[in-house]
């Protein structure tokens, strides 16, 4: 007998299951996933039927590189390519860095980060200098930090004047009301 009652709720348990997936949808999404394929073959044929593939962009002509042998590095290398990655040996990066320096010291508006910035490039070179590093000697010099804020003081002077001078030559001459030009004697 408890053989008998155990049918009946594990029966009225699938029936369960059964009920509560079709109420919800989880048969219908588990009946769309098993058909993707054949949907998405479908939707192929009809585009190509449509002549959607027709006249694309490098239709007939070799794939880039197919039949080299594989590069595992083969990602890497694209995107140095891609993005024109240069990687310099430290000595000739300083130097690289120093010449532009003074341009991207330029661009920092307060003396404090122009100072962070100077003593960062000082740490790097000499820290480059005590270190053995491959490619050409190390020719670039730390610079003096006082100078260079210096120098940036006065570039950032001349660029503000001559920002006022083209300012206040583009204004025009503030009109003369009326009642101002009749005691005019000009």
């Amino acid at each position: 007998m408890d053989d008998q009652h155990a049918r009946p709720t594990e029966r009225s348990n699938v029936d369960d299951e059964a009920e509560r997936r079709k109420r919800s949808g989880q048969s219908a999404a588990h009946a769309r996933i098993a058909n993707q394929a054949s949907w998405v073959d479908q939707q192929v044929r009809v585009a190509m039927a449509k002549g959607e593939f027709d006249d694309l962009p490098g239709a007939g002509k070799p794939i880039k590189d197919l039949g080299t042998e594989h590069d595992p590095d083969w990602w890497i290398k694209r995107l140095v390519e891609r993005e024109q990655i240069t990687v310099l040996p430290p000595s000739v990066a300083l130097r690289k860095e120093d010449a532009g320096l003074d341009d991207h010291l330029d661009t920092i508006a307060f003396e404090g980060d122009v100072r962070r910035e100077v003593e960062d490039f000082n740490a790097r070179v000499i820290r480059a200098r005590y270190s053995l590093s491959p490619g050409p000697p190390l020719v670039t010099m730390p610079r003096d930090v006082d100078a260079t804020i210096a120098a940036w003081r006065a570039r950032r002077t001349a660029r503000l004047e001559a920002q006022r001078a083209a300012l206040a030559a583009s204004r025009p001459e503030p009109r003369r009301r009326w009642w101002q030009r009749r005691g005019r004697t000009d």
